[in-house]
């Protein structure tokens, strides 16, 4: 059993209500009962909540849910969860925490990604990430009272302890890939109405946002994401010189960035920072890297002692001798900051309960735990069901998402391809030249539309995986990994769109569209069911070294979900696409569409 002071694992008992022990849980949230005696974890792919006993170190019960579930919430009194889930058919089930009744299960957008409860229970507030929404929702009677816009894909929130105010973390910037400043945004919200009160741009490569914490007295949130150095040819990976993990910190009540550490070291990566929370007692700060299977335990007064320091002038480490320093300084967190490797893979969710962390492990189907005061600090495997086969799918995905391929585990394939998508930036991989960067590219459907990349270099994505392992990982690998990775890849499937009506249906604007996307022409570049032709052409948007050079033209479907757009993310909107960058009506026929023939045609694109 678990001792209730530190963790002297003897045996784990487990409970199992499960359809089926071959299905793979993937843990990605966990919340902690008010007491800190027992918690609940989001089972993914399990479609399913799992009730832990703290204390004991045991599995209670599991329980299934009719979708995939994505983020939890606990009522104060501990009787109650808020269970978040369901692409395309969001919804929140309310559930009995004592036996896993579903109470009630409410529409809510599209997507809904994370979940903040107010502190009296009344209102709970829900991240519609692919909406780009904040809603908040009545608990009485799961009535939508207000809504608001919050920027692109919001997949995390968290409320301030006095209830006041609701920090939104973007998972990707908003911004042309070819801005200044290409970042994500924190955005602060009055909880009552939902309004607007500041939006904060982090340092320029921010991007991957994950999750947000507050510190216990509401002064400050914490934000984890990927800080990509895509102003730089990808030469080398080590120092930092292509990706560095990130977490910044917020002032919530100035509504500013305090500064951006750097979560790594001098010579090893802490790649994909995911989940974070802070104790109790305000002492710890607690990151996990889904990336290197770890979790970085933080001295929280220690961090703020020297941000302090650094903002009066004062030299904290030979790097940073001023706030500008700090998000380049790969030692700021040297003698503050412990990094606890875990027994098992892809940490995401963290939770403290009293003097422990807990965190999933999102391919290992367990729960991690790490304390916080007791030293040394040894990480000890809570299983949440037997081990599920690893079939070559799975295997490719946790390839995918594992910094270990990784020279020094700087990245992984996910950090610039989050769910296998994009990251919003441009990146020059010499593949092509250099001096000519490009945007990163969607996976989905890369497989079945070759060639690869946007100068179509690779002739296959296969031959793409395999030079990405070599000359963006810098590491040479097996080719079983590599064949894992691709079916991986091949498996992805498109999310349907926000832009659609019930049941998969066009909107009237849409129908029109269609008709437009026939009449302008586009048709001969993006036919369906793919939308490519899988054939290159000069389309006139090449610069520098690429001007006057074919391109590959991309699969249209999801398209609502790739921006930015053209070969460097020059393009924030479709609607740029076909209009300001398209003046010579090299990709298709618009310069003569009217407005109104402008917006059917965005409609369009948009659902597919």
């Amino acid at each position: 059993m678990w001792t209730a002071r530190g963790i002297t694992p003897c045996f784990v008992a487990v409970v199992l209500f499960r359809a089926s022990a071959a299905e793979p849980l993937s843990p990605v949230a966990v919340a902690v009962g008010p007491d800190g005696t027992n918690a609940w974890v989001a089972g993914a792919t399990g479609r399913c909540v799992i009730w832990v006993d703290l204390v004991a170190g045991a599995v209670r019960a599991t329980w299934p849910l009719s979708d995939m579930p994505a983020a939890l919430a606990v009522s104060a009194d501990g009787s109650r969860l808020y269970v978040a889930g369901g692409v395309g058919t969001g919804r929140v089930w309310v559930v009995q925490s004592s036996d896993g009744r579903v109470l009630h299960e409410w529409r809510v957008g599209h997507s809904p990604a994370a979940l903040a409860l107010s502190r009296d229970g009344g209102r709970l507030y829900v991240c519609d990430r692919f909406a780009g929404r904040v809603r908040a929702i009545r608990t009485s009677d799961g009535v939508e009272t207000e809504q608001a816009a919050a920027s692109r894909e919001p997949i995390a929130c968290a409320l301030t302890p006095d209830g006041a105010r609701l920090v939104v973390v973007n998972h990707l910037p908003a911004v042309p890939a070819t801005a200044e400043v290409v970042a994500l945004e924190v955005t602060i919200f009055e909880a009552a109405g939902l309004k607007p009160l500041a939006s904060i741009q982090l340092p320029n490569g921010c991007t991957v946002g994950r999750d947000v914490a507050i510190s216990p007295d509401g002064r400050f949130a914490y934000v984890t994401s990927i800080l990509g150095r895509f102003t730089l040819p990808t030469t080398q990976l080590d120092r930092g010189w292509m990706m560095t993990a990130a977490l910044s910190v917020i002032d919530v009540a100035a509504g500013r960035l305090v500064n951006t550490v750097l979560l790594d070291e001098i010579d090893r990566g802490a790649a994909n920072p995911w989940g974070v929370a802070v104790s109790g007692d305000g002492r710890w700060l607690v990151v996990a890297h889904s990336g290197t299977h770890e979790l970085s335990v933080m001295d929280r007064a220690a961090l703020h002692e020297r941000l302090d320091r650094v903002a009066r002038g004062e030299a904290v480490t030979p790097v940073s001798r001023s706030v500008e320093q700090v998000p380049n300084d790969l030692a700021f967190l040297v003698d503050i900051r412990e990094r606890v490797r875990l027994p098992g893979n892809s940490p995401r969710g963290v939770a403290i309960a009293g003097d422990r962390a807990w965190a999933t492990l999102y391919f290992t189907d367990a729960l991690a735990a790490v304390p916080l005061v007791a030293l040394p600090r040894r990480a000890a495997l809570l299983r949440l069901g037997p081990e599920a086969p690893m079939s070559i799918v799975r295997r490719g995905e946790l390839l995918f998402h594992d910094a270990a391929l990784c020279f020094q585990e700087w990245q992984s394939c996910a950090s610039c391809h989050p769910d296998g998508r994009v990251d919003g930036l441009n990146w020059d991989l010499l593949n092509d030249g250099m001096g000519n960067p490009k945007q990163t590219k969607s996976m989905l459907f890369a497989h079945q539309t070759p060639p690869a990349m946007l100068s179509g270099v690779r002739a296959t994505a296969e031959i793409a995986v395999r030079s990405g392992i070599r000359f963006i990982q810098f590491a040479v690998r097996p080719e079983e990994e590599a064949q894992a990775m691709d079916e991986y890849l091949k498996s992805l499937a498109p999310v349907p769109s926000p832009h659609l009506g019930p049941g998969g249906a066009l909107s009237a604007s849409a129908q029109r569209g269609e008709a437009v996307f026939r009449r302008a022409g586009c048709l001969e570049c993006h036919p369906p069911p793919l939308y490519t032709s899988l054939k290159s052409y000069d389309v006139g948007t090449g610069v520098g070294p690429d001007a006057g050079k074919p391109l590959d033209t991309p699969t249209l479907r999801e398209v609502w979900r790739t921006a930015p757009y053209l070969d460097d993310g020059r393009a924030a909107t479709l609607r740029e696409v076909l209009t300001t960058f398209n003046p010579n009506d090299q990709h298709g026929e618009t310069s003569r569409l009217t407005p109104a023939e402008i917006e059917d045609l965005v409609a369009y694109l948009l659902s597919l």
